[in-house]
């Protein structure tokens, strides 16, 4: 089981709200969403520490259904230990690394025979997430990528190597104070767990889950929502050829819950409320 932290509805009967699971990006912490949190007080949160990261550095998984089996057994103790429902409605809200997280569980593990319990997914909302490759030669690419990145994460000096990681392409929009302000961050994390968690989850093992995701509906009739900012190019290609539901939000990068966290809650608390499972909400 991952660590988590559930952070309660400030509102007495938040029974029929679906509960929120926030899975972070690569090199973050559940504690990332933090910013978006304060916007979202009449809901039940949970923000969880992926393995090799934060709280769960040292847990290590071997594959995607490995992860999503910590992840789904992690939500499940959240039910018991907070004396929930059972039959809680679930919104995925995943970041990066964990909006791909968000769709393997739901498109590849969910359907998969195991042994916990099922839970009712209600949602998924995906942020700057790939859906996957589509020929060998590009996760042969990938995969060689990954692997030298993980050699240095191994390796080397972990603030030297989160100097070149946030110079990559999908990163461009952070100016030299918000990169600085990242590698000081992130360079509490363990190099080796990095780079072994670097690996079991690289986009180069994720099969392309875009057909799947196009597909999917849940209960409520609701879609999953894409969440891109404008200044991802990259992404938003990817969000206007998807064929789902999208909203670009304005001024923001890769990482739109951190760049402009109170435009990322009005959008989310607008997913929530096609769900039809609460009244229209604004925010404070």
């Amino acid at each position: 089981m991952l660590n988590s932290q559930f952070t309660a509805s400030l509102q007495a009967h938040a029974e029929d709200k679906p509960l929120l699971v926030f899975l972070h990006g690569f090199l973050g912490a559940g504690d990332d969403f933090h910013t978006v949190s304060k916007y979202l007080p009449n809901y039940n949160k949970l923000f969880i520490d992926l393995p090799g990261h934060g709280q769960s550095q040292s847990i290590q998984s071997t594959s995607f259904s490995d992860v999503c089996r910590l992840i789904h057994s992690t939500i499940l103790k959240c039910i018991e230990t907070q004396n929930l429902s059972a039959t809680v409605p679930i919104c995925l809200v995943g970041y990066s690394l964990g909006a791909r997280l968000s769709m393997y569980f739901l498109c590849e593990y969910e359907g998969a025979d195991n042994q916990l319990l099922p839970l009712t997914m209600a949602g998924v909302v995906i942020e700057g997430g790939n859906f996957g490759l589509c020929s060998e030669h590009a996760r042969q690419d990938r995969f060689a990528n990954d692997l030298a990145w993980a050699h240095r994460f191994k390796n080397d000096d972990i603030a030297e190597v989160l100097g070149d990681w946030y110079q990559q392409p999908v990163f461009s929009s952070l100016n030299h104070e918000q990169r600085q302000d990242l590698i000081a961050k992130r360079s509490v994390n363990l190099g080796d767990k990095l780079s072994h968690m670097l690996m079991t989850t690289s986009l180069a093992h994720q099969p392309n889950l875009l057909p799947k995701i196009q597909q999917l509906r849940f209960s409520n009739g609701n879609r999953p929502l894409y969440i891109v900012g404008e200044r991802d190019t990259k992404f938003t290609a990817l969000a206007q050829d998807s064929n789902l539901d999208f909203k670009v939000i304005a001024g923001a990068g890769h990482n739109v819950h951190k760049e402009q966290p109170k435009a990322f809650a009005s959008v989310l608390l607008s997913y929530l409320e096609q769900m039809g499972l609460n009244p229209k909400e604004k925010l404070e």
